[in-house]
């Protein structure tokens, strides 16, 4: 595994060392006087009409969806960014674009959540290299839909793996320097799955139900250290994964529009859209929002059907 990052002007930093095999890397520090102390960052923040500036964000799985519309939001409020993704030209690609386009330190990897070393090594350099670590996005994720008993035991390992330890290899590692700063902020990228059970869909349903247990238990158990810790719960989003759903189909037109018409809002949702909210919840404005869930469906999971 090695550190890529990607470099805008206003930034200053080389990698000097990697390490493969995703144990651990390493990269050089800005010098200090580029580095933002926590006791700075209130001060510089509220200097900038930006609602990310001067923080730091990673994001797993941003290289596509959801995850890379939050990557540009976030992006375009000032935020510094650390995106992760199995798709490593992809995400570098993204990093690059938003580099170029909103003049930050924009850091792309290729890092698999599901290994915790990597990860927390990751989590020391980032810490390392900005001097803090303000927000954390568990994005990443797999799908797996079964039937209960024709599921086999690689793909329960892979849902959970994916789906739930991935976030909390990811939460596990950012937590402490969250709690030595006094702030931070955890979103989970949930589901309605993680609300409502749909036949077939075993066992992603039961991991999402898990993933927001875990948003809330984290969320009390720091709460009063200055750690939030929310998630969020799509619906169903225009992305290329549900994209080669409905392209799997017999016919995939009609099965896209049997879909929307059980929406009552009768359209799918835009990546943007759940990117927005994840915005709210990280910036200052949602201060006081703790141990929650929003779902974003267009209102399809209150509906009653036969």
């Amino acid at each position: 595994m090695a550190f890529t990052p990607v470099l805008s002007p206003r930034a200053s930093s080389r990698v000097n060392e990697t390490r493969a095999g995703g144990i651990c890397l390493a990269f050089e520090l800005r010098s200090k006087s580029n580095v933002v102390r926590p006791e700075d960052h209130d001060m510089n923040e509220s200097n900038s009409s930006q609602k990310l500036s001067n923080k730091v964000a990673i994001i797993t799985g941003a290289a596509q969806g959801i995850g890379a519309a939050i990557a540009e939001v976030f992006a375009q409020e000032g935020a510094d960014l650390v995106l992760i993704d199995l798709k490593a030209q992809r995400v570098q690609d993204l990093g690059q674009r938003l580099s170029s386009e909103y003049g930050l330190e924009i850091k792309a990897e290729y890092a698999d959540v599901t290994c915790a070393d990597s990860i927390r090594c990751l989590t020391e350099n980032v810490a390392g290299h900005f001097g803090k670590i303000d927000i954390l996005v568990n994005n990443a994720g797999v799908n797996v839909f079964s039937e209960p008993l024709s599921l086999s035991d690689d793909d329960w390992n892979r849902c959970f793996t994916s789906n739930l330890s991935g976030a909390w290899n990811c939460a596990r590692s950012v937590l402490p320097y969250m709690l030595n700063q006094g702030r931070g902020s955890i979103i989970n990228i949930a589901s309605v799955h993680g609300h409502k059970i749909v036949p077939g869909a075993f066992p992603y349903s039961v991991a999402k139900h898990a993933l927001i247990g875990l948003t809330k238990a984290l969320a009390i158990e720091y709460a009063a250290r200055g750690i939030r810790v929310n998630s969020i719960s799509p619906g169903l989003i225009n992305t290329p994964i549900a994209d080669a759903h409905f392209a799997l189909q017999d016919n995939p037109a009609a099965a896209r529009a049997g879909m929307v018409a059980l929406i009552p809002c009768k359209r799918i949702g835009e990546p943007d859209e759940v990117a927005e909210t994840a915005l709210f919840l990280a910036g200052d404005d949602a201060t006081f929002i703790n141990a929650a869930d929003i779902v974003i469906d267009g209102g399809r999971s209150q509906l009653y059907h036969e």
